[in-house]
């Protein structure tokens, strides 16, 4: 396996040394504090066949930053320390670690003057070893971008108009970082299009596999085509920004722990779950939590299926599937959802012992358009309660439940009616699954 280490201060003297010994050829510095594919590059040209790909003894390039560690990304106003990320969320400006979003999770542009440049080649995969900013660009085959930095390391990739194309192996493969920022800063396409081959016993199933934090930003549209799930992050995924086209035969997005979403647009069509943020080693984990962007989520399963809570205090959404969504408890706060359902439109069933299952709408307005035959638009295993927003139903059963259910505010309107009072299994109707 070849590995060729960039740093600035031995760059002159690898590259003489590189060019006696492997004829690879280093250009000039032509950007003052910038590394670039023009700058400080080492062009590789691999003898391996892209068959030895999946046994991983293609050509590798591995890659220090030769950057400060960045705690600056968009103005560069924000440093206080090394690896410090200050957290708020969207109506905050205060530093507070209880917040969901970091101001670096939120900030969409990214300064790259002081960043690594790295142009993917056919078959040749890339581990990234330190913390810092990595441009990424170019069009290629049979690439691997490995994250591989200290458990303290923030890493953060912009995409700028890198297309990937692979045959069993992740786009992007996250083994170690504190936490990696993907941000979009010009059109990009990610995409697997044969059987994953796993990592020792680690099994991939995903374009961009992380088994650390994740932060999906940016200002572009990024394109995922998988035979397995689109993003699976085993840890906390949180997206602000960005455009996202998935197309899966899989999952659409998958977090183990939770899934935050602050803003974004989201055109998700999966074979399995649009959204799916399951964990079954620790049922006190695995949420979803929405305060903006839009979704589109057509998927075989369901549109949004989570252990814990499903809690929307904003967005836009659209959702067809045989499930619209599914948690222990789901909240709606604010926002705007259509679901076009099979089965329940929203069920709130006994997924964890660690939530109350209850289904609660307190505002923002939610369409429930359900098919014929034994379904439920709401179906909650628990408590059903209708405390504001604006709530139409068409179903042959509106409403299902086990524990109590009211409307105590709000408008609901049931196949063109007008209700003020919830009736258990309204107009005809079965029982929600349970899984």
């Amino acid at each position: 396996m070849m590995k060729i280490n960039f740093n600035r201060n031995r760059f002159m003297m690898l590259s003489l040394a590189a060019a006696l010994t492997l004829g690879i050829t280093a250009c000039s510095n032509t950007g003052a504090n910038t590394n670039t594919t023009t700058a400080n590059t080492v062009s590789i040209t691999s003898t391996n066949s892209a068959d030895n790909q999946s046994n991983n003894t293609d050509s590798t390039t591995v890659v220090e930053s030769t950057s400060a560690p960045d705690n600056t990304a968009g103005t560069g106003t924000d440093s206080s320390s090394n690896n410090a990320e200050s957290t708020t969320n969207s109506d905050s400006t205060s530093d507070s670690d209880t917040e969901i979003f970091s101001k670096r999770d939120l900030k969409q542009s990214v300064d790259t003057s002081s960043a690594t440049t790295i142009t993917v080649a056919d078959g040749e995969d890339i581990t990234i070893t330190e913390e810092g900013i990595y441009v990424i660009t170019g069009t290629a085959s049979e690439v691997t971008i490995y994250i591989e930095a200290s458990e303290d390391a923030k890493v953060q990739l912009v995409l700028d108009g890198a297309n990937i194309t692979n045959s069993d192996s992740p786009a992007i493969y996250v083994k170690t970082a504190d936490k990696v920022f993907v941000t979009t800063s010009s059109d990009s396409s990610l995409s697997v299009n044969g059987s994953f081959v796993a990592d020792d016993s680690t099994k991939l199933d995903a374009v961009i596999f992380s088994k650390t934090d994740l932060t999906l930003n940016g200002t572009a549209t990024l394109t995922i085509n998988s035979t397995g799930n689109g993003i699976t992050c085993k840890d906390d995924l949180k997206a602000t920004g960005g455009t996202y086209n998935i197309t899966a035969s899989g999952h659409g997005l998958e977090a183990k722990d939770s899934l935050s979403v602050s803003d974004g647009t989201f055109t998700i069509s999966a074979g399995k779950d649009g959204i799916h943020c399951v964990n079954s080693d620790n049922t006190s984990k695995g949420s979803f939590y929405s305060e903006g962007g839009t979704f589109n989520i057509t998927s075989s399963s369901d549109g949004i299926q989570a252990t814990t809570t499903i809690l929307i205090n904003g967005g836009s959404f659209t959702v067809t599937a045989e499930e619209g969504m599914e948690a222990t408890n789901v909240t709606i706060n604010d926002g705007t959802i259509i679901i076009n359902a099979s089965d329940d439109g929203i069920n709130a069933t006994d997924e964890s012992t660690a939530y109350t299952i209850a289904f609660e709408m307190n505002g923002g307005s939610l369409t429930i358009n359900m098919g014929s035959g034994d379904t439920d638009a709401i179906d909650s295993n628990g408590d059903l309660y209708i405390n504001g927003g604006t709530v139409d139903i068409t179903a042959n059963s509106a409403f299902d439940f086990d524990g109590e259910g009211a409307i105590n505010g709000g408008t609901v309107t049931v196949n063109g009616s007008t209700v003020t009072e919830i009736t258990n299994q309204m107009i005809g109707g079965g029982k929600g699954k349970r899984r």
